[in-house]
């Protein structure tokens, strides 16, 4: 028998973007689609152009700007000056209300650990563990739009179409493990963030590179992974059937075309998708944790955004323990509400959006040091931008690209560290600024790769994560 028409073909593969196959088209195996790129060496401890300390990485990222002067930035001038103007030290870009006076931080703040590091009231477990991270207090954006600045600190662009830090590790290093995705994204139950899955994208990269959503919360994490019970016919002799009739027909169309090499990893990700059968029921099932884990992670809390943020914490330590390399983990999703994004009013929208993370992370990392993992893995909190020291109305805080704080923990990271400052109000950073360049130029390094020598070409230039920019920053480096 004749294979099917090649438009009939390209209807089936256009349809391969969700379930089952969109599972596998998403996830292939890396090393074979990246054949072309230097393979990890092994006397680099598993890097590409000099010794690895990390393995794997989890980035919680809080989608909507998180506010650093009600956090982390402790501004004791805010409370000296508050409800008088910032005066003609204030240059607004891309606002979205108008500026009211200086506000304080209604959340007390008091010093932890041996390092004496600053936290509010709003993180009192992960504040337990602030000797353990290494803060970079003056991130700075360089746009106020949620879009552009979430593609900057996940893609290192401004524009769409450019790979995300997943897709690029995934590019570089390849999977370890043969049998689940090399790039997972835990989004928030609620919703996609900003951008969509434009975060997640692969960009100009294969499409192997790109993030395997997954629905932590849903009975079938991974839809159509197996079939409904209502399809009597949709056995396990029906899947080798079928999985004939595609390799028989893929067989062909490559005859017909040697030179598309996206085949080969469709065929690979037919196989791990029959593999993910077998390993992703017991990987992405937390509750055969023991009820402590369960309990430290917030499973059962009455709060369901922090049952679901603790759930997919727990679950990003599975996956990092089963070999994914690296786990995306959303708070909050796109819009007004439920995120980040604190226009209305910080006394009563941040403490929810706090207290839906603080002990799920907590019990994150004490539960990657308990199972050893925190030998090889990094973990990463960021948000996209902050928000300005005045008022937005009467309580709320407007975006700012000025400054704002990420933290680093685990391998290869000087723990109880802080680099940078931010001037008095928290508005901009003031001394040893860093960016989302230098971030993906300092995890890059701890797996192992020379920033600067990541590249592809594309439309006649020489891409890369960090753009034209970046420095690793050495001074959180153990």
């Amino acid at each position: 028998m004749s294979p099917p028409p090649l438009h009939a073909r390209r209807e089936v593969l256009a349809g391969i973007s969700s379930g089952f196959a969109g599972v596998a088209l998403s996830q292939l195996l890396a090393r074979d689609a990246s054949a072309s790129f230097p393979v990890p060496r092994p006397e680099f401890n598993g890097g590409i152009h000099h010794p690895a300390k990390v393995k794997r990485v989890i980035q919680l990222f809080m989608n909507g700007g998180a506010s650093p002067m009600d956090l982390w930035d402790y501004k004791p001038m805010l409370t000296k000056q508050h409800g008088q103007k910032l005066g003609s030290k204030v240059k607004i870009e891309g606002a979205t209300g108008m500026q009211g006076p200086l506000m304080k931080s209604p959340f007390e703040f008091k010093q932890h650990g041996q390092s004496g590091r600053w936290a509010s009231s709003l993180f009192p477990e992960q504040a337990k563990l602030v000797d353990e991270m290494a803060f970079l207090m003056a991130m700075q954006g360089r746009s106020n739009v949620h879009g552009q600045s979430a593609y900057l600190m996940n893609n290192g662009f401004l524009l769409p179409g450019f790979p995300c830090m997943g897709a690029w590790i995934s590019y570089a290093l390849g999977n370890l493990t043969d049998n689940l995705p090399t790039f997972i994204v835990l989004p928030d139950a609620r919703g996609l963030p900003y951008n969509g899955r434009g975060c997640f994208t692969s960009g100009f990269l294969p499409a192997v590179h790109q993030g395997t959503v997954i629905k932590a919360g849903a009975a079938q994490p991974i839809p159509d992974l197996f079939a409904s019970d209502k399809f009597a016919f949709a056995t396990r002799q029906a899947d080798g059937d079928g999985l004939a009739l595609l390799n028989q027909m893929n067989h062909a169309h490559a005859t017909q075309h040697p030179g598309d090499t996206r085949l080969d990893a469709r065929v690979a990700g037919y196989q791990l998708a029959a593999k993910l059968q077998l390993s992703a029921p017991e990987a992405f099932d937390v509750m055969r944790e023991p009820e402590s884990a369960r309990q430290a992670y917030c499973l059962d809390s009455a709060d369901k955004a922090t049952a679901d943020f603790g759930r997919r914490c727990l679950l990003a330590t599975r996956l990092i323990e089963r070999g994914v390399r690296f786990v995306q983990v959303w708070s909050g999703p796109e819009g007004a509400t439920n995120n980040w994004d604190n226009h209305g009013n910080i006394p009563t929208q941040l403490p929810p959006m706090a207290a839906s993370i603080d002990k799920p992370i907590a019990a994150l990392l004490r539960d990657l040091r308990q199972r050893g993992l925190a030998e090889d893995t990094l973990v990463v909190w960021t948000t996209e931008f902050g928000r300005t020291p005045f008022s937005q109305g009467s309580l709320g805080r407007d975006h700012n690209c000025g400054s704002f704080v990420s933290w680093l923990w685990g391998a290869g990271v000087r723990p109880g560290i802080s680099h940078g400052e931010s001037d008095d109000w928290g508005y901009q950073a003031m001394r040893d600024t860093t960016t989302g360049y230098d971030m993906h130029a300092t995890i890059l390094h701890l797996l192992g790769i020379d920033h600067q020598k990541l590249t592809v070409r594309t439309n006649g230039v020489d891409r890369r994560l960090t753009d034209v920019h970046g420095h690793v920053v050495k001074e959180i480096l153990a």
